[in-house]
């Protein structure tokens, strides 16, 4: 990861000592250095990228407020899938796989995350599938990238990957009326053994999550 800040931290604004620090740790009485802040700063974001009139869209697309979402049974009960959705859904994970495929080659030391959305966009775009998060409640870009310290939902930006950064690239897609969700952590150039453990061990996690899924299984 990129290199701890110094035990004394500062707004990135006002330039005055920094003092938030994260609950948990109060109660733990963990020690205040590093506890609370990194050296990640915000960087400038680009403007929403244009998708094209001809493309399928969720309804949030035009005014970033979701209709069907918080009123649908479906965020109390698991529905059975018909076999054309099982289909649709195949098919738009397969794009999804391929989109993030692509912004995973393109990642290493000088690329901005703001690089690593427009292939995202354009690769959603090429599939025919529209990038769910886009104007999500009015999140501003396409794709999601957590750097570092970051524990997910990152807004693309400005700032150019550094050697030894972990990087997660959270890829959404909607195509033919449902949505595909995946992602993963990348390393950047040389990262060190804390790092490496870290992604190691959440693929470890996942891993073994999936090997006890059954369709009896409560999550």
């Amino acid at each position: 990861m990129a290199d701890m800040a110094e035990n004394t931290l500062s707004c990135a604004r006002c330039g005055k000592p920094a003092h938030l620090q994260c609950p948990k740790c109060i109660e733990l009485k963990l020690p205040r250095e590093g506890a609370a802040f990194w050296t990640l700063r915000p960087f400038p974001i680009s403007r929403n990228r244009i998708v094209p009139a001809h493309i399928d869209k969720p309804d949030w697309a035009v005014d970033g407020i979701p209709k069907i979402e918080p009123n649908s049974e479906l965020q109390y009960v698991v529905e059975i899938k018909t076999q054309d959705q099982i289909e649709r859904l195949r098919e738009t994970c397969r794009i999804a796989r391929e989109v993030l495929d692509a912004a995973a080659r393109i990642i290493c030391p000088g690329v901005t995350t703001d690089e690593i959305d427009r292939v995202v966009h354009e690769a959603t775009i090429a599939a025919g599938g529209y990038p769910s998060p886009l104007n999500y409640r009015f999140f501003p870009k396409s794709c999601c990238t957590s750097v570092n310290e970051v524990i997910c939902h990152g807004i693309p930006d400005a700032r150019k990957l550094e050697d030894g950064d972990i990087v997660n690239v959270d890829v959404s897609v909607y195509c033919k009326g449902v949505h595909a969700d995946l992602n993963e952590t990348y390393f950047v150039g040389n990262v060190d053994e804390e790092s490496r453990r870290l992604v190691q061990c959440t693929y470890e996690c996942l891993e073994k999550a999936i090997s006890i899924g059954m369709f009896w299984f409560i999550f």
